[in-house]
């Protein structure tokens, strides 16, 4: 292609107006769409936040505290133990649960 062939071609191209409202209709289709886009993901990214924080008040919130009674049977005993689940600093209220249920009998049956 020589150089004369090669400059009527770009002002061909230049002075051609077949694609423009084409390609203005489609600039403005891609600009709504990626507006769109960016306002959902936000949406999206607040939501999976706010999860993620109630996920994590949840875990605050479980005590880990544990008491474990002694057993006494006719002859035999065997002390207990406990441990209790101090607050931490991002710690929110926490969850009580009572093992009452599950001692063992005091007197020998």
């Amino acid at each position: 292609m020589s150089k004369s062939t090669l400059v009527a071609t770009v002002r061909s191209l230049w002075s051609q107006e077949d694609g423009a409202v084409i390609s203005a209709e489609l600039v403005l289709v891609m600009t709504i769409a990626t507006l769109g886009t960016v306002v959902g993901l936000s949406a999206l990214s607040t939501s999976i936040n706010g999860e993620l924080e109630d996920l994590a008040e949840a875990f605050g919130a479980v005590s880990q505290s544990y008491c474990v009674d002694g057993i006494r049977a006719c002859a035999a005993r065997v002390s207990g133990s406990s441990f209790n689940d101090q607050p931490d600093h991002c710690d929110c209220i926490p969850i009580e649960f009572s093992f009452a249920h599950f001692r063992a009998p005091d007197k020998c049956e």
